[in-house]
């Protein structure tokens, strides 16, 4: 265990106290390692943000349990208090409760209190044994945003001086998925505006954004192509504003072109489609180029074999494992849009890979997902019920009208094949590309539910089963925010363009402010697929050939929304493994998973039906046990085919999270 976890954990003896308040302006808590750790030692933590619903689950399932001498959820919990005035806080609590402070500035007292606190807690733990063995005396601003740069991001500004050192780091950055916080963007800006070389550029927004610079080495990587005598189809992202549209990227360099090449290779960036090549291409130039469907086979499976080398370990964050949704998606979109003879070839591979991926991914699970319900949203939701709280930060942070829509049933996959058409089809449209983990199972009523009302599903336990709570959730959701009903839309079942001129009235009333909107056509598609997820694919680029996707969100963005897209869950290709042979009859009958109202009729199936699996999930409803189906099978007629939702693996986990926008 890390000296930092140790110093945590030293702040909460064990058998001390069952209930600890904890004040934690700076979220030091909400860290994964520093919750699983806590969680080991019999903690668990609940964030305070109502003191109704945190009263009804304390009363509920710890103080009655200690009361009666029975066994609680855990043997101490700890009320999460984001902030440091604990005299809100109700009376009983305060009487009962050992309180603990934690502040950034007490546990960083050599470094500048305020660059610290803008640092990921991500990068806590790295940073605190950086302060241990290299701060010998305090430091103060300027010298503290050097420090971090130093130590955890293993950059000095002073050392750039040529465009290919420029490149080298921010490409680095980037394939890593670790953009620079906002403070230290600016301190890079600010200091390599001094050198001519790089006048013009926006250093500030190509390191502290991941996908304004991925835009810019797009475009800079066809303009050298072009200059070559290169000419094809473009793919991907759309060309960038004109600020940076003159950006000269150093391809050719061996720092550079290492890094280019493996972003290729792993979706980051898109080559180009060529019918010919001119016999003097330079060798490092032929990674970005697709000149037949064989080099695309090729580069599907480079990427395959990339991937199995690099899957995340047990110990891996929730951010490893949504840069691998990414790029297993970007994998999964070119390995569909193969003919049926190539993708035959490469089936054992992929199957390879997403059998590895499941094992790996449920392993995590099981240790970890407990903890993404109370991780800090301020950069982005981590669960699908984070994304209301996420949106209500952006609109208090200047973004007033916004609209959410819901791809019902999107996988990261299917997502990769609608921005790719779109960017044929409109290239005005961009996107800033993440993930989120759906809630499990990944079932509609479950990951849906929790979507639109923002709460875990533990907390609408009555309704689990439904969706038809959505509406009024929503509207709920954004009436506690301080809106009123009639500034909050929702509508579902919205999948062609003739609904667009009933969604248009809806959304021209001059009071709307907030629109959910559920576009189902996907999970049609999967529910309706005969011929696998190639099958759907197909289905996919017809309904973008309709012109819908992208008028729809031209629709909301002409409107002054600021447009977000996600979906509850993805899915899968699966093998039925037999219909469960059980005596009971399960509550829900999903075909990846089913689930039931005691602990002994769940039992009582596992037991009956030993190619399958439980899970205890924390945020499920106590009396809602799941059993899942091993591996990529459903319970389903042996042998039978399917695209399904349900179950554990990344494709039905976790499900894409974009902002959508216009380029220029």
């Amino acid at each position: 265990m890390s000296r930092w976890i140790d110093r945590i954990l030293k702040e909460f003896p064990a058998d001390l106290a069952r209930l600890w308040i904890a004040a934690d302006p700076d979220d030091v808590l909400l860290d994964e390692q520093v919750l699983s750790s806590l969680r080991e030692r019999g903690f668990e933590l609940m964030p305070f943000e109502d003191s109704v619903a945190f009263r009804a689950e304390y009363e509920d399932r710890y103080r009655c349990a200690w009361d009666r001498g029975e066994t609680a959820p855990a043997r101490s919990l700890v009320l999460h208090l984001r902030g440091t005035n604990t005299s809100d806080l109700p009376w009983d609590y305060l009487r009962q409760a050992r309180r603990v402070s934690l502040s950034l500035a007490d546990l960083f007292p050599k470094l500048s209190y305020s660059v610290v606190r803008q640092i990921g807690t991500e990068h806590h733990e790295g940073l605190f044994a950086a302060q241990a063995k290299h701060a010998p005396q305090a430091f103060g601003e300027s010298a503290t945003k050097e420090f971090v740069l130093t130590h955890i991001f293993k950059i000095s500004p002073h050392l750039i001086s040529r465009p290919e050192d420029l490149w080298r780091e921010l490409l680095r950055l980037h394939y890593r998925d670790s953009p620079l916080p906002a403070v230290l963007a600016a301190h890079m800006a600010h200091v390599l505006g001094e050198h001519a070389e790089f006048k013009g550029l926006p250093i500030g927004e190509l390191f502290g954004s991941k996908s304004a610079s991925l835009r810019v080495i797009q475009d800079a990587w066809y303009r050298c192509l072009s200059r070559l005598g290169v000419t094809g189809i473009r793919t991907g992202e759309p060309t960038p504003a004109d600020l940076v549209a003159t950006a000269e990227v150093p391809f050719e360099h061996p720092d550079v072109r290492a890094i280019i090449d493996s972003m290729f290779l792993d979706g980051l960036l898109h080559p180009l489609a060529v019918q010919g090549l001119p016999a003097c291409i330079p060798e490092w130039a032929k990674a970005g180029i697709v000149r037949d469907p064989l080099a695309l086979r090729d580069l599907v499976a480079e990427g395959i074999k990339g991937l199995l080398q690099s899957l995340p370990k047990l110990e891996s964050s929730h951010r490893d494992w949504a840069n691998l949704a990414r790029r297993l998606g970007e994998v999964i979109a070119r390995f569909h849009a193969l003919d049926s003879a190539r993708a035959e070839g490469l089936k054992p591979l992929i199957s390879e890979l997403q059998g590895a991926t499941d094992e790996r991914l449920r392993e995590w699970v099981s240790k970890h997902y407990a903890d993404l319900p109370s991780l800090p949203v301020a950069n982005g939701p981590v669960m699908v019920h984070h994304v209301p709280r996420f949106l209500s930060m952006r609109r208090s942070a200047g973004e007033n009208k916004i609209a959410l829509l819901v791809f019902d049933g999107l996988a990261v996959d299917q997502w990769v094949q609608i921005r790719e058409a779109l960017a044929r089809r409109t290239p005005k449209l961009g996107f800033d590309e993440s993930a989120c983990f759906a809630w499990l199972p990944t079932l509609t009523s479950v990951s849906r539910q929790a979507l639109f009302s923002g709460l875990k599903p533990r907390e609408f336990a009555d309704t689990i089963d439904t969706t038809s709570p959505e509406p009024t959730q929503w509207s709920r959701f954004w009436q506690d925010q301080g809106l009123r009903a009639n500034e909050v839309l929702y509508r579902k079942g919205i999948k062609r363009i003739e609904q667009l001129a009933d969604l248009d009235a809806g959304l021209s009333e001059a009071s709307i402010k907030i629109a959910g909107i559920v576009v189902d056509t996907v999970d049609e598609f999967v529910h309706g697929s005969v011929l696998g997820k190639s099958g759907i694919a197909t289905q996919i680029e017809g309904w973008c050939e309709t012109g819908f996707v992208d008028r729809l969100f031209s629709l909301l963005l002409d409107k002054g929304f600021n447009v977000y897209l996600t979906a509850d869950h993805g899915n899968v290709e699966a093998v039925g493994q037999g219909r469960p042979n059980q005596g009971v009859t399960a509550e829900m009958r999903g075909e990846r998973v089913r689930t039931y109202r005691s602990d002994a009729l769940a039992t009582e199936s596992a037991a009956a039906n030993p190619n399958s699996y439980r899970l205890d999930i924390a945020g499920l409803p106590a009396n809602f046990m799941a059993l899942f189906a091993g591996g990529r099978t459903a319970f389903m007629q042996r042998g039978e085919p399917a695209v399904v939702h349900g179950g554990v693996s990344v494709e039905e986990l976790l499900v894409p999270f974009i902002k959508v926008r216009y380029v220029s």
